[in-house]
């Protein structure tokens, strides 16, 4: 199967973005996270070790936080396995 990709932009409220994290959370729990929109999908594996990467910006008029979750499902990567990041509001 050759590469997919999907794509999604909007503006949405603070609850909207959760339930979608929670979406992705419970996805990875089962092993299976599938995103769709009108004439799009995408099935994603996410494998047992997963790279996760977060990166943040704050400006005078806003910030950016950008998340990243990665894997590969033939081989593993020589990652730094089981550095902790802490995340809290």
């Amino acid at each position: 199967m050759g590469d997919e990709k999907f794509t999604f932009e909007s503006l949405q409220d603070p609850k909207t973005i959760r339930d979608y994290l929670q979406s992705v959370i419970d996805g990875i729990d089962k092993g299976r996270v599938i995103l769709s929109t009108e004439g799009q999908e995408i099935v994603l594996h996410p494998a047992n070790l997963l790279k996760f990467s977060v990166k943040a910006k704050k400006k005078s008029d806003g910030g950016k936080l950008n998340m990243s979750i990665a894997w590969k499902e033939s081989k593993r990567e020589a990652l730094k396995v089981g550095e902790i990041i802490s995340i809290s509001s």
